[in-house]
């Protein structure tokens, strides 16, 4: 009798282990079978409740600093034939695609997905990121125009600085310092787990974006009150004087929702390129003269303004900033959200659940880039395979910064590589990779004036 019991208990334990190990997947996955004619999910695993493979996730990226082997993982385990895993993944049902079709399919469809982020205050609720149609193509055309074509640019000021300035010509140094961090706070918050609550990353960031927004608000009603016969000539300027087809402007909210959203993303990407083309740069000498070569073509004397045409002509540099970017992979992922039932290759996407587009493993496989964690300028001497190139993202949301982004790169390795000679402190550091890649000692170098 002891026996048995001890059997049924054991098959109790048993019982409920299994239930704890697949309950997202009978929670979310069987009723699809069940109930919606043996309509198929693409495979996957969905993890425990309301955790799901978030463990798995940290593991990969925090603990091993293998990131790409979390979709590695799942390509051995379950094919890689369409592309598309079901999984849970930052508090949601997600599928994860990972093949330029698929990924291409639901970046260009807009009537079927919508952009989606943890929480649309930390964005801003009014940002080109987060409206959608009419609102979205309005203010995406002017930011577009203004920021991806200036006339010059003056490089002694980089990233932030250069973004504060040329986005609502903020130059005091205590007031940069302190968007600096509290663009880190934000940053940091965009890919938390979303709970909300003192003492998280999210509830942080979201007081970070509150004080940040503060900041602009104080410059714009200095501008309306004091100012409102001086041009800056500046994005701010540019939003506040902005008429939709029936003559009305942007409302404050979203004239200051979008400064502190692109200037988030301007000197995200900025800043990361830059502090990798520092450190690939260093541990390339050969790649390193051979911008110097270049540079020296177009230099008239050290300091001065370099224009967008002469940056232009340096074909090279276009190369190497192609290839830090790339390298960079500053965003592994961008998410949207189902509008509706999508059927794919014979799987659906269902409605409501989360599409994250996993672009990082674009630039890392190599069946798209021969040795791709190898620093090669030179592969940008042919196109790259059709849809395996989306750093900034793709479709009507691609990046809306890209070129300016570009820019600023190549603007500061002109003065970099004619100025100045560097070395890698602790040239073996390791690597992290949350919220974005990264040197563990964030690349500390010596730096000496040529």
């Amino acid at each position: 009798m002891e026996m048995e019991l001890a059997g049924f208990w054991v098959a109790v334990a048993v019982a409920l282990a299994s239930l704890f190990w697949w309950w997202n997947d009978y929670w979310y996955a069987l009723p699809f079978r069940l109930h919606r004619g043996g309509v198929k999910l693409p495979p996957g695993y969905m993890g425990i409740p309301f955790i799901g493979e978030m463990p798995a996730f940290l593991w990969y990226f925090k603990v091993l600093c293998r990131p790409d082997d979390f979709i590695n993982a799942k390509r051995r385990k379950y094919g890689d034939g369409i592309g598309l895993y079901r999984t849970y993944l930052f508090g949601s049902p997600t599928i994860i695609t990972c093949t330029p079709s698929a990924t291409k399919m639901v970046l260009q469809d807009e009537s079927s997905f919508s952009v989606s982020w943890n929480n649309v205050e930390l964005v801003g609720a009014t940002s080109l990121v987060a409206v959608e149609g009419p609102a979205h193509s309005r203010v995406r055309a002017l930011v577009v125009r203004a920021v991806n074509q200036p006339d010059a640019l003056q490089a002694k000021k980089v990233t932030l600085a250069s973004i504060g300035m040329y986005f609502a010509s903020i130059e005091l140094e205590d007031v940069l310092e302190t968007i600096d961090d509290l663009v880190k706070g934000i940053i940091n918050g965009l890919r938390a787990y979303p709970i909300n609550f003192p003492g998280t990353a999210l509830h942080y960031a979201l007081q970070c974006r509150r004080r940040a927004k503060a900041i602009f608000r104080k410059e714009l009603e200095k501008r309306n009150k004091f100012e409102a016969s001086v041009l800056k000539n500046d994005l701010m300027e540019a939003l506040m004087q902005m008429k939709d087809e029936e003559g009305n402007r942007l409302s404050e909210d979203e004239v200051l929702d979008n400064i502190v959203t692109l200037i988030i993303a301007g000197y995200t990407s900025t800043s990361v390129a830059i502090m990798w083309a520092v450190y690939y740069l260093a541990k390339y000498p050969e790649i390193l003269l051979r911008l110097r070569e270049e540079h020296m073509l177009i230099c008239k004397k050290l300091g001065d303004l370099v224009t967008y045409e002469e940056i232009a002509s340096c074909k090279y540099t276009a190369k190497v900033v192609e290839e830090i970017i790339r390298m960079a992979n500053i965003s592994s992922f961008v998410v949207r959200t189902a509008k509706k039932d999508v059927d794919y290759k014979g799987y659906r996407i269902p409605k409501g659940w989360k599409v994250a587009c996993w672009l990082r493993y674009f630039q890392t496989n190599p069946e798209h880039f021969e040795d791709p964690m190898c620093f090669n300028p030179d592969r940008w001497n042919e196109a790259p395979k059709a849809g395996s190139y989306l750093v900034f993202g793709g479709g009507p949301r691609m990046c809306a910064g890209n070129m300016f982004a570009r820019l600023q790169v190549a603007v500061l390795l002109h003065h970099l590589v004619l100025g100045y000679r560097w070395k890698l402190v602790n040239p073996n550091a390791g690597m992290t990779y949350l919220p974005h890649p990264n040197p563990a000692d964030d690349v500390e170098i010596d730096i000496t004036q040529i």
